[in-house]
């Protein structure tokens, strides 16, 4: 089973943030953001590639395929799960997943506010072999069904007679796209 962490960088400090990749044994950084700068320093693509190469971890930077603002194609995520682009992107995830323990690195710290989770993280999540964890900055992982769990109950859905989870998670990942669109 390949493991897939995620983790939103916000505005930790990066001794937080080495930290939390020390902890659960990250070993590259796959950098998911369109357009890999921030407002803070130790976030921008070069100066946290530096850091990273100087404490052994890798960086990669999938922006182009898997970016939430892409240059070109479609915006809307059900659209762009079926892109050739968003295709590679996968790929390159589960090829560096097979080597190494990535984390998917962008800007939010709640993943349920973040593409990584409404984008790439469900389709790797629905994937055989592969769990995914979202690292949140109290120190702790969280399971991607327990994030879908708190999306759920985000849109105030809880499951019936007459609806499945599967039902409920489609509606509640099409509320949050709107709602952060």
């Amino acid at each position: 089973m390949d493991n897939v962490f995620t983790i939103g960088h916000s505005n930790i400090s990066w001794g937080e943030f080495h930290y939390a990749l020390e902890l659960f044994d990250v070993g590259c950084i796959l950098d998911v953001r369109s357009s890999p700068t921030s407002r803070w320093p130790q976030f921008r693509q070069h100066g946290l590639r530096d850091r990273l190469n100087r404490v052994g971890i890798s960086y990669i930077h999938l922006g182009e395929h898997l970016g939430g603002h892409p240059k070109w194609g479609p915006t809307e995520y059900d659209a762009r799960r079926h892109t050739t682009s968003f295709a590679i992107g996968i790929e390159s995830i589960l090829s560096v997943a097979a080597r190494c323990r990535p984390a998917l690195m962008c800007s939010e710290a709640d993943p349920l506010r973040c593409h990584r989770f409404l984008l790439i993280s469900r389709h790797l999540n629905a994937l055989p072999n592969v769990d995914v964890r979202h690292i949140r900055h109290n120190g702790t992982l969280e399971g991607h069904i327990q994030a879908e769990d708190r999306l759920l109950a985000l849109h105030r859905m809880s499951q019936d007679l007459l609806t499945n989870r599967e039902e409920l998670l489609a509606e509640a990942y099409a509320r949050q796209e709107r709602k952060l669109a």
